[in-house]
């Protein structure tokens, strides 16, 4: 009977480039070919106390569309998702900027 990290790492050895490019659409002679922030987490624990064996594990992810590269008469660019870049970058031009604002005023004294 194979572990729960082995089964696991079965499961999810097919992840990589196919979760984060997805498979390419023509429409009305354009390709799209869909892409995405993906990240994974997972954890396992093992217990061997005398003839009791227990094992557990669990884990998760999440996947946001950062945009897509589109095909038009032999021109490929990217094309992101503004409302990913607005929901993303917003938080971190607040960050940045109250990080700068520190660093400027420490710079001062």
């Amino acid at each position: 009977m194979p572990s729960i990290i082995e089964t696991l790492a079965d499961r999810f050895s097919g992840f990589g480039v196919k979760a984060v490019y997805g498979d390419p659409v023509e429409v009305d002679g354009t390709t799209i070919i869909p892409v995405a922030y993906t990240h994974y987490g997972f954890g396992v624990g093992t217990s061997d106390e005398t003839d009791d064996r227990s094992e557990g594990g669990g884990g998760g992810g999440a996947s946001v569309p950062i945009g897509a590269y589109v095909s038009r008469g032999g021109d490929l660019r990217f094309e992101p998702n503004i409302i990913t870049v607005l929901v993303v970058g917003i938080p971190f031009v607040c960050v940045a900027g109250r990080a700068l604002a520190r660093v400027i005023r420490a710079a001062k004294k």
